[in-house]
């Protein structure tokens, strides 16, 4: 299984807001693919760093938040075999400001929290929904 790792990094100043990479076609989270060896954590870290600058020491990562999807992807260079595929998502929240230092994406943008978000049906609608639902459970946000 193709398993890839991120972060939904939030920030609560200047007021609650989201971190969202831009590609060509679409708004993502910043994650990628498990190198051997590697935890899940370590592969969100890393690839956040990676796709950002962000780095742990500027960050407060949620230890009760783990969001997992499972789906399946085609791989163009297999000739389009469909393979499956589990998305991991951790919840960090900005502890200082952060410039934000594109090496893989063509923009960013900080989104502010209002849901319910209609970004992308498949995972990132799920991920955002599964977020406010952690923190109604655990009186973190009112919303």
């Amino acid at each position: 299984m193709i398993v890839s790792c991120g972060f939904i990094v939030v920030r609560r100043e200047p007021n609650l807001s989201f971190l969202l990479m831009k590609h060509h076609d679409r708004w993502d989270i910043p994650k990628g693919h498990v190198d051997d060896g590697e935890t899940e954590i370590q592969c969100a870290l890393r690839e956040l760093r990676e796709e950002t600058a962000i780095t742990e020491k500027q960050l407060s990562i949620d230890g009760q938040f783990r969001f997992s999807f499972e789906y399946q992807v085609r791989l163009t260079k297999n000739g389009g075999e469909l393979k499956p595929k589990r998305l991991v998502v951790f919840l960090a929240t900005l502890t200082e400001p952060a410039e934000i230092v594109l090496t893989e994406h063509i923009g960013y943008e900080w989104l502010d929290w209002n849901p319910p978000h209609e970004i992308q049906l498949k995972t990132i609608n799920p991920l955002m929904e599964a977020v406010e639902q952690h923190w109604r459970k655990n009186g973190i946000a009112d919303f």
